[in-house]
């Protein structure tokens, strides 16, 4: 009986109105956009194709005020998606705007889609549509981090380079004294080619494992959904480290000191 008065009030049948006036509704919007809905009717999913092909899906979860206050919306946006509602809108009126969401965020996806189709991505392994940023891999251990505005992806990107100081130094500096040649009208990931005058390892040539070195230290290539992001600095070693093995590491050392939020210390491979 404490159970039962304890449990939330999620089983409560809900108006006669609430059932006919989301039928209604679903029939109208079109039985062939649906892909789930609940036993209850309170979570139903809907399906949108864009311009380009992909496919993507919104969660309605619906409050048994529904139409009278809107529905819970789910979305794999990158940005924040509000709808607009009035008591007497209905599903189609959120599908339409969920479909002019899509379209406004075509170009980001295109760029996303052509890194992740024509470069070796190092991270996130398998990245949602809602991911702004990409680990491009450029050599053995050396790698560039990325993160693209979604409203602007055809401006300038956030670059962040890892690996060894002797490698990534270089292409700062070629960054830097190129940023004033970013065209907006050519693609994200050619300018980045200007900017850095390299080319990107070829998926079509080399393997992912051409670049995957495993953790000095763990011996592993991923721990806890991270990869190995710091490199030794000496060009005869360029071990690769996970931040978080090396900083275990270094703590153990008696020679490692640190300053503020920084630990110094030897690299175990090579004692450099």
């Amino acid at each position: 009986e404490i159970a039962l008065k304890n449990t939330p009030d999620l089983h409560i049948p809900r108006p006669p109105e609430y059932y006919s006036c989301l039928i209604r509704d679903l029939e109208i919007l079109g039985w062939n956009k649906v892909v789930y809905v609940d036993t209850g009717l309170t979570t139903i999913k809907l399906k949108a194709e864009d311009s380009c092909g992909r496919q993507h899906l919104i969660t309605l979860k619906l409050n048994a005020k529904y139409p009278a206050e809107p529905p819970d919306c789910v979305v794999d946006f990158p940005v924040q998606f509000t709808i607009s509602w009035m008591p007497q809108n209905s599903l189609i009126d959120i599908y339409n705007q969920f479909l002019a969401a899509l379209e406004s965020l075509k170009e980001f996806w295109d760029a996303m889609d052509e890194i992740d189709g024509k470069t070796w991505v190092l991270e996130p392994e398998n990245p949602t549509r809602s991911a702004t940023r990409r680990r491009i891999a450029i050599g053995n251990n050396v790698s560039v981090s990325v993160e693209v505005d979604p409203r602007h992806p055809r401006m300038l990107p956030e670059c962040y380079f890892l690996g060894a100081d002797h490698v990534v130094n270089p292409l700062r500096t070629k960054l830097n004294n190129n940023m004033h040649s970013w065209d907006p009208e050519m693609g994200l990931l050619q300018n980045l080619k200007d900017l850095l005058e390299i080319d990107f390892p070829s998926r079509a040539v080399l393997e992912k494992s051409d670049f995957a070195q495993d953790c000095g230290i763990c011996y592993a290539y991923r721990l806890d959904g991270t990869t190995p992001d710091h490199v030794c600095n000496d060009p005869r070693c360029r071990q690769p480290y996970h931040q978080a093995c090396l900083y275990e590491w270094l703590q153990g050392l008696p020679s490692s000191r640190q300053s503020f939020n920084v630990i110094f210390g030897e690299c175990p491979y090579c004692s450099k």
